[in-house]
């Protein structure tokens, strides 16, 4: 894992975090409003002012309107009306992609469509007149919701470019280059670098694991790094390395951390902060 590799992994680290598509929510909830009422697009706009980090970028009058804003602008949060003019809130939704639909909630004076609308997928249903306390539960749902679906979008990513990692040839290096001497209990090891399942560190010392076997080095994790190849190995934390093609699964959990799970069973922790190095090989592959 040479010096370079790890700052270019930085870079696209970083690309990943302030590209749309990866943006933290707390940054922003892009949105479309669809109401043929006017009076009721203006108390959204007003209720929505007091909603931290929400951008309003299209009304819509029609909805036929609605479609067309959703296609165009991509929206993270729909607030739908059912009854439209040209188009209904259910023939809306019948009209956006899988990939197009943003998380949907329902805005309306009836509550006979409620049942339908929650069978639409819709993730909350506002019975008109709402007020600021109904409206913001609503769009703090809408926050959850998304960061479970850009975290599931961002785990499906890396394992599918982990199903699809092949062998990349090294450049020219001596024999000794590609394996480690070790010397363990009164034998000597020679260890092929590529078949370190993970690594994690020991005060001046690192652990190899390799299967059910395990090796102590004098070594600390950042110099091992720089012998390890970049296309098979990330940090994912301040004390661990993994062999990416020793990964079976990512499973998210709070705060935006991922339990990496390895084709042995071990479970690993990668934290938030090199989270990013996962994320980069994603980007770098895309």
């Amino acid at each position: 894992m040479q010096q370079l590799d790890q700052r270019e992994w930085l870079m696209m680290a970083d690309s990943v975090v302030s590209s749309p598509q990866h943006q933290p929510l707390d940054t922003e909830v892009r949105t479309v409003i669809a109401d043929d009422e006017r009076l009721a697009r203006q108390k959204l706009l007003i209720l929505l002012e007091s909603e931290p980090q929400v951008k309003v970028v299209a009304e819509c009058q029609d909805g036929r309107q609605a479609v067309s804003a959703i296609r165009s602008f991509r929206p993270d949060m729909l607030l739908l009306d059912i009854q439209m003019p040209d188009l209904d809130g259910f023939q809306v939704l019948s009209e956006i992609s899988p990939d197009e639909m943003p998380v949907v909630i329902f805005t309306s004076a009836y509550d006979q469509y409620a049942i339908r609308a929650f069978e639409a997928n819709a993730l909350d249903y506002l019975l008109k007149p709402f007020d600021q306390e109904r409206l913001h539960h609503a769009v703090e749902r809408a926050r959850t919701e998304l960061r479970k679906q850009r975290d599931h979008e961002i785990t499906h990513r890396i394992l599918s470019l982990l199903s699809q990692v092949r062998s990349v040839t090294p450049p020219a290096t001596t024999e000794l280059d590609s394996r480690l001497v070790i010397k363990a209990n009164g034998r000597v090891v020679f260890l092929d670098l590529d078949n370190i399942e993970w690594v994690e560190a020991a005060a001046n010392y690192v652990r190899l694991n390799v299967g059910k076997e395990s090796y102590l080095f004098r070594e600390t994790i950042s110099r091992i790094s720089e012998r390890l190849d970049a296309n098979h190995f990330v940090r994912i934390h301040r004390s661990t390395i993994v062999n990416i093609r020793k990964i079976k699964e990512l499973i998210p959990v709070n705060s935006g951390e991922y339990v990496v799970v390895l084709k042995s069973g071990r479970e690993l922790s990668c934290s938030r902060g090199y989270r990013a190095a996962l994320q980069g090989i994603v980007e770098k592959s895309s």
